[in-house]
């Protein structure tokens, strides 16, 4: 089965229990998954050829938590083109806010700007309609699962 790496951003939980939700699931479909909860570019590189699912909220206007910025910045300034990896994207926000699920979207649009296969549309998830998150996340990551 698939060797997948789990990148977390996270401020207030709701990502690391989607991620860790996730995490279970494809286990117990076979896979090997590996959560990073504060993920590196040195986690990152051992997946340049593998499989990525990110599981990131939305702060602010659209921004970044602060455990995954290190990593976006990481990817966007010193890798290129990503021909082999392969992703999943799962993204949490609020609709009320202009940005909706903002921090997913610009790793998404970074992954596609190095070349990167994204293996199912982008999951965003409305905290103001879905307040248990992994509800939303679980038949998601089961046809995810089924891509790989």
């Amino acid at each position: 089965m698939a060797e997948i790496g789990i990148f977390v951003g996270t401020v207030y939980g709701n990502a690391l229990l989607v991620a860790e939700e996730a995490q279970t699931q494809l286990q117990e479909a076979g896979h090997q998954a590996t959560l990073f909860e504060a993920p590196g570019l040195s986690d990152w590189h051992r997946y340049l050829d593998k499989i990525v699912l990110i599981v990131t909220s939305t702060t602010g206007q659209g921004d970044l938590p602060d455990s995954i910025v290190p990593l976006f910045q990481g990817i966007k300034d010193k890798l290129g083109h990503l021909p082999q990896l392969r992703y999943g994207i799962i993204a949490l926000g609020d609709s009320s806010y202009d940005c909706f699920c903002g921090a997913g979207k610009q790793f998404d649009m970074l992954l596609q700007e190095q070349g990167a296969k994204r293996l199912e549309e982008v999951l965003t998830i409305d905290a103001s309609e879905y307040p248990e998150p992994e509800v939303i996340s679980q038949p998601w990551v089961e046809r995810w699962s089924a891509l790989l």
